[in-house]
């Protein structure tokens, strides 16, 4: 139900002071359909006149830049297709922010094969949006709230897992609860709207959908 997302959006941003600054300026390599891994010195396009209530009779977002941090987990992939279906629109940016941890090799053929896969998903499901990927080695919080800034991004997408089950708990299982950490904190914080989004089980329908002014949203699409 697309036309109560924007509905949702608006509502949300109706409550958002949008700040955001630019300051230096990121070095990639750019390739393909627009992977750009860090490496030799290139511009980084900037969106400007974004309006993010956009035109109410036809229920479309302001053009804009959106944010989606990826890996290789289903509840990331979610998140995506979820961005790419219910808040990216045509003429905007798709922003694929994919974190390689400080210990592993930036340039990795995992992660590039992954960016590559996840652009070309986007490309094929929705032509009329700009999409591209970044992979930056660094630590996951901080790699993410600067991002957030040095490409002045409109809304920031964060894929969260469901609720660990009683055996993780007594298990004592940290995954889960470091990620769930991680998201609240974005959304708290980001110099953005940020919104967490989580599929329901299987055999029931729609995402719940956590902002800084509402958690576990259920939209029925």
């Amino acid at each position: 139900m697309l036309s109560s997302s924007a509905s949702f959006l608006r509502q949300l941003s109706a409550k958002e002071t949008w700040k955001s600054t630019l300051s230096g300026r990121e070095s990639y390599i750019r390739s393909g359909w627009g992977v750009r891994v860090g490496g030799c010195e290139a511009s980084v396009n900037l969106m400007e006149g974004f309006n993010m209530h956009g035109n109410e009779e036809s229920g479309v977002m302001g053009r804009k830049r959106v944010m989606v941090v990826v890996d290789g987990t289903s509840h990331s992939k979610h998140a995506m297709m979820w961005a790419l279906t219910h808040v990216a629109n045509k003429g905007d940016s798709l922003t694929l922010l994919h974190i390689v941890p400080p210990h592993k090799g930036p340039e990795s053929s995992c992660s590039t094969y992954l960016v590559n896969y996840l652009g070309s998903l986007c490309k094929d499901c929705k032509p009329g949006v700009e999409v591209e990927a970044l992979v930056i080695q660094g630590p996951k919080l901080a790699t993410v709230m600067s991002q957030v800034k040095k490409l002045e991004v409109s809304v920031l997408v964060l894929g969260q897992k469901k609720p660990s089950s009683l055996l993780s708990c007594i298990c004592g299982s940290s995954g889960s609860s470091s990620t769930e950490d991680f998201v609240k904190y974005c959304i708290n914080k980001a110099e953005c709207l940020t919104i967490g989004v989580r599929k329901r089980s299987q055999g029931t329908n729609g995402y719940l959908i956590s902002t800084r002014w509402q958690k576990n949203f259920w939209l029925l699409a």
